[in-house]
């Protein structure tokens, strides 16, 4: 039998159906069979002890769970995406030390996701976490914001790479022309639209072929990283070549914060390149021996990332030459492109920007894969609009196609706000570190505020379990309410940080339906719900029914603590 200290969370529903214990696997009977097939059965009677049946077929390797995690961090391309931060907030010492800072921040967050996530790996993750590890008091509404928050943010980290993407192939197009072509909002925004329906095609694709795009991605990412590190230096002329004094301690404020508050604020751009490594989790359901792939790619994804991505930067602070407002001010709009002109000249650019958009646009479908999951699993416990229309999985290809579109279609909205400034746009940017901080944050501080029965799974940090977690909630605190202020501390109508607007709107809405007279979520939603034994094409609400029915039926129940 799997027993309860190779479980981590408990379904915390009154009584688990007792069709999951026909799903109890003996271990005699493990040992008989081939041992991918032992681990493929205890993956799927780890994931019926949390509730839920096997949907998706377990394709992903552990190199291809890391693979979906290392892609989305994406690295060169991710940097490139979000060199403007940290440039007028610093210039080379922000890029440098900013980025050597708040990778060891970020790292303890991933630790303390990667324990969660050995618990119990599913699909819904942060938002399952949360409702299991809190008071009955109020569970079911930390659930309900966790999820959303959980949602969006990856929704707007969808749409933040691809817009990231498009403004890639439009930096191309400008270098191609010498300079001479300007993209406008509105041609930008098509390509981008034309990228986000590319991706939800691929994504609509089965499992196995997603998996193996991943180490795909890992190879090209490395690559692309290894060329900047040895040939940015190499190509470099010697009069754009700065010292080490410069590269390494030149501090350039240019936006008017405090220099203390300025290099805080360059801390955006690792904590976007760095971030989303909750696709592994979200995809734990597609993985072979999750409670162990998961975790360690969450990990060893961040802490690669950290040390190639500094190594980066260090390359970029000593290439980058020192007219750092030349840079920003640059026609091809993108401050590493200017970067890799400078040095590599128009035709070598070129060659090498194709490969970052190319890396950059395999982030957002692995992205959209990530995000279509999380949905997919906010849908099947039904506290998504249409749930019972996005909780189906075809079957063809054995995929959640509904929640892919639906991720495109909402993707697409969010592009819109190009056409209100590039302050609206650079919201999207920060929202998707803002309210998936907020999504981790709460699981983490649920673990050690409130009585639980968390069992920990193969990865776990033990007696620093909790120092790491008051440092990583610490942290993403702080860095939730740096990044709703202003660019600059001058601002005006245009200028202003829209994030806190969008954030804001999104879980105001939530919670206003959550707290709806009749309709809202306070009335049914009592947080995952338990589909084993119901087909997938049922509807949420009929799972519902078919659950309070057979709570009055005389079986073997499983009471499951507080």
């Amino acid at each position: 039998m799997v027993t309860d200290n190779q479980i981590g969370l408990k379904w915390t529903g009154s009584v688990l159906p007792a069709s999951l214990l026909l799903l109890s696997i003996p271990l005699a009977e493990c040992d008989m069979e081939p041992p991918q097939h032992a681990v493929a059965k205890a993956d799927e009677a780890l994931l019926a002890e949390l509730g839920y049946k096997q949907e998706f077929k377990r394709a992903f390797t552990p190199l291809e769970v890391f693979g979906i995690a290392f892609s989305i961090i994406g690295l060169l391309p991710s940097i490139a995406s979000v060199l403007f931060y940290a440039v007028p907030n610093g210039g080379p010492a922000s890029m440098v030390w900013g980025w050597a800072v708040a990778s060891l921040f970020i790292l303890c967050v991933g630790m303390s996701m990667a324990e969660l996530g050995s618990a119990a790996p599913t699909s819904g993750g942060l938002y399952f976490w949360t409702h299991s590890l809190s008071s009955p008091r109020c569970r079911n509404l930390l659930a309900w914001i966790v999820g959303y928050s959980n949602t969006i943010g990856t929704i707007a980290s969808v749409a933040s790479i691809d817009w990231g993407c498009a403004v890639q192939i439009m930096a191309a197009v400008s270098i191609g022309s010498s300079q001479t072509f300007t993209a406008t909002s509105a041609q930008t925004f098509g390509v981008y639209v034309a990228i986000v329906l590319s991706h939800a095609v691929i994504c609509c694709l089965g499992t196995a072929v997603l998996a193996r795009l991943q180490t795909v991605y890992v190879v090209l990412n490395v690559c692309l990283c290894f060329a900047v590190i040895i040939g940015l230096p190499a190509a470099t002329p010697k009069a754009n070549m700065n010292s080490a004094s410069y590269a390494l301690g030149n501090f350039t404020n240019l936006n008017g914060w405090p220099d203390g508050y300025a290099f805080i604020l360059s801390f955006l751009a690792p904590a976007w390149t760095i971030g989303s490594f909750d696709s592994s989790v979200h995809i734990s359901e597609e993985s072979s021996n999750a409670a162990t792939a998961v975790p360690w790619a969450i990990v060893s994804a961040i802490g690669i990332a950290g040390i190639l991505g500094w190594a980066i930067n260090v390359s970029l602070a000593f290439c980058m030459g020192t007219d750092v407002v030349s840079l920003l001010d640059s026609p091809v709009g993108q401050p590493m492109a200017q970067i890799f002109f400078n040095s590599f000249g128009q035709n070598g650019t070129l060659a090498l920007w194709s490969f970052v958009v190319l890396a950059q646009y395999m982030m957002g479908s692995s992205m959209v894969l990530a995000s279509s999951r999380q949905t997919f699993a906010f849908s099947r416990d039904g506290a998504l609009p249409f749930s019972s229309y996005l909780y189906r999985m075809n079957s063809f290809t054995k995929t959640p196609v509904n929640t892919v579109w639906f991720v495109a279609v909402i993707s697409i909205i969010l592009g819109m706000l190009s056409f209100a400034g590039s302050q609206a746009i650079d919201a999207i940017f920060a929202l998707s570190v803002t309210a998936l901080y907020i999504a981790y944050a709460i699981p983490v501080i649920a673990r050690f505020v409130f009585k639980n029965n968390f069992k920990p799974g193969p990865f776990n940090l033990g007696i620093f379990s909790l120092p790491v977690a008051v440092v990583s909630v610490s942290y993403m605190f702080i860095m939730d309410i740096v990044f709703l202020f202003p660019t600059t501390p001058q601002t005006d109508v245009a200028n202003m940080n829209y994030t806190v607007v969008v954030l804001g709107g999104i879980l105001t809405l939530s919670i206003m339906w959550y707290y709806c007279p009749v309709y809202g979520g306070v009335h049914w939603f009592t947080g995952p719900v338990s589909n084993i034994g119901k087909g997938s094409e049922e509807s949420v609400s009929s799972i519902r029914e078919s659950e309070e029915k057979n709570a009055h039926v005389n079986v073997r129940e499983i009471p499951v603590g507080a």
